[in-house]
């Protein structure tokens, strides 16, 4: 779930609608999916503020965020953690530097670094706190499938002893049918996550014991999914004729068709605070 590409990176040199794409301000393009969003993720406020109060209990010293995008959540663990230092990688330098800059705005700048770079094989680690909340992949190799039990066995080398990890994974909440997987995105197969107890038993396997196993409810992907869409719907039905109406439109109706008519109460996400074993 990644935001569009603007439209100037969208239209190719001299590709029709060129001179009119030059001659547009950053506020006639249309904004990007997810543009307003807090978390990128189905997480709501409460659980946020649940799970930061618990982690910063434990008075960790050390934070890494693993795919942080713009690292709001390891922000609100600094900001209740006062004596924590953080870091956050990520490949997107856009997301990035949005994270910068909401540290300088809350104080933080001198205690949170963002790096770009990738997570496979990081040296960032071991940190008395590892998040990764929805970036399972980043632990994995960019050329295979996606593993879990690879990315597992990752966290467990980058978090330090008696310290937490807090994995927000994918799962099936039950195993879905051909017609499911049709709607979902492209080349969606039943073997893309697992089921969530075969999850947690990947995490023991790893060398982790699941402290909390928490998942995302409807209401959460509701807020989630519509919030992901809404400002881009409003101005697609304020601009209909826009130059990049009819590109916007259909990327967005059909981001909104694999929730709808794929993965809506098929897929999960789980919250699991694992405890590395001795």
């Amino acid at each position: 779930m990644k935001s569009p590409t603007s439209l100037a990176n969208s239209l190719g040199r001299g590709a029709p609608g060129e001179l009119v794409c030059a001659l547009m301000t950053t506020d006639d393009l249309p904004p990007a999916l997810g543009r307003h969003l807090t978390f990128h993720g189905p997480l709501s406020e409460a659980r946020a503020t649940r799970l930061i109060d618990r982690l910063a209990a434990g008075r960790p010293a050390t934070v890494l965020d693993i795919g942080c995008g713009w690292g709001e959540v390891l922000l609100r663990v600094l900001a209740a953690a006062p004596d924590a230092c953080g870091t956050g990688i990520d490949i997107e330098t856009g997301d990035l530097a949005h994270g910068r800059e909401l540290a300088k705005e809350r104080g933080l700048a001198d205690r949170v670094t963002f790096v770009a770079e990738s997570a496979l094989g990081t040296g960032q680690g071991p940190a008395d706190l590892v998040l990764c909340l929805g970036s399972s992949h980043a632990l994995c190799d960019p050329d295979g499938p996606h593993d879990p039990a690879a990315a597992l066995r990752e966290l467990r080398r980058l978090v330090a002893p008696g310290g937490r990890v807090v994995l927000g994974e994918g799962f099936w909440q039950h195993p879905p049918t051909q017609e499911e997987l049709a709607g979902m995105w492209p080349g969606a197969q039943g073997g893309d996550h697992l089921v969530l107890g075969a999850l947690v038993d990947l995490a023991i396997e790893a060398g982790f014991r699941p402290a909390r196993i928490e998942t995302a409810t409807d209401d959460e992907w509701e807020e989630f999914e519509s919030g992901y869409r809404e400002a881009t719907e409003v101005w697609l039905a304020a601009n209909p004729a826009h130059p990049s109406a009819e590109e916007t439109r259909a990327r967005v109706d059909r981001q909104r068709s694999t929730w709808l008519n794929g993965y809506r109460r098929v897929l999960g996400i789980a919250y699991l605070t694992l405890v590395p074993v001795d």
